[in-house]
């Protein structure tokens, strides 16, 4: 009865966040409209004129103001994207090297060392970002792209500050969760056999243990998927916030859905019409309901896959 009743507040939190959520972005849904998804334009309007507003579907906002998502939800799955084609061939690579490589003497420090990583606060790793890795896209792998690889589309063009779309990827790639776990529940059996059976160690992983665990494997990117997905401060602080403006190449400023939500809180109490709030508000729901997507997703491969193992 009472994992039963923990299972059913579980679930209910969520419904009920969901719907809390809709109900307090159901302004901003009624005045946006469809351009919330295809305008780049935000703006909270003009705050200091005679107080009056603009009406649209009987709700009313600052006089100026316009409400697009866009370039969040760009971001967003901009950043999330990259970061996981970065992370996904290295952490794989990661956990074969401490699952079937390394000595088992040293096995443990591995093991101790990227669970560290998966603890370490996501704003030290935000810090972290903006004096070494912010520094380093801005005088140098900036300039050597302009230099010598503009030619190739999004990686030309001015080189900016460092702050931006690559400087987001690279510390979202770090954060995102390994597949280690899901590698050490397999039994060694399958390796083992394929070795028997004249394989090389590098044949026996990629055709024998590797497929046996896509299940778990998909799962788990799709999971570290949906953690990119609301990653906040540590992209806050390197991602430039973007305003009003999509990214041109890999080291422009780029802006997501959480980080955005935190930035501009501010002054949206300040807009007296409240539509700044609903706004965002609404930028929330979009990223509740994406990453609802992903995590169901995920879970609908992990069921279909019996010896996927734990999901790291």
């Amino acid at each position: 009865m009472l994992t039963g009743a923990a299972a059913f507040v579980s679930s209910f939190l969520i419904v009920a966040m969901l719907l809390g959520l809709f109900v307090y972005a159901y302004p901003a849904i009624r005045f946006n409209g469809l351009g919330f998804f295809t305008s780049i334009v935000w703006n909270i309007g003009n705050q200091y004129g005679s107080g009056a507003t603009v009406t649209h579907n009987g709700y009313s906002a600052e006089p100026g103001a316009s409400f697009g998502g866009l370039v969040f939800i760009a971001g967003t799955l901009l950043t999330s994207v990259l970061a996981m084609i970065i992370a996904v061939p290295f952490s794989i690579l990661v956990a074969l090297a401490i699952v079937y490589r390394l000595p088992a003497k040293v096995k443990p420090l591995a093991n101790a060392v990227v669970e560290l990583m998966a603890g370490v606060p996501s704003v030290v790793y935000g810090l972290w970002g903006m004096v070494v890795v912010v520094p380093f896209i801005g005088s140098v792998v900036a300039p050597f792209a302009h230099d010598h690889l503009g030619i190739i589309p999004f990686l030309g063009g001015a080189t900016e500050s460092g702050n931006g779309l690559l400087a987001a990827t690279i510390i979202l790639a770090i954060m995102v969760a390994t597949t280690r776990d899901s590698l050490q529940a397999q039994s060694k059996s399958i390796y083992e056999a394929s070795l028997a059976l004249g394989s090389t160690t590098w044949q026996a992983v990629t055709r024998a243990v590797l497929p046996s665990v896509r299940g778990g494997l998909g799962a788990s990117i799709l999971l570290s998927f949906g953690r990119a997905l609301g990653e906040t401060m540590a992209v806050l602080m390197i991602c430039g916030s973007a305003i009003n403006t999509l990214p041109n190449t890999i080291f422009s400023p780029v802006n997501t859905i959480a980080a955005v939500i935190v930035s501009q809180l501010e002054s949206a109490l300040t807009d007296a019409s409240g539509m700044a709030q609903h706004s965002l508000g609404e930028l929330a729901l979009a990223l509740f309901l994406i990453t609802l997507l992903v995590n169901g997703v995920a879970r609908v491969i992990l069921r279909g896959a019996p010896h996927a193992g734990v999901i790291g």
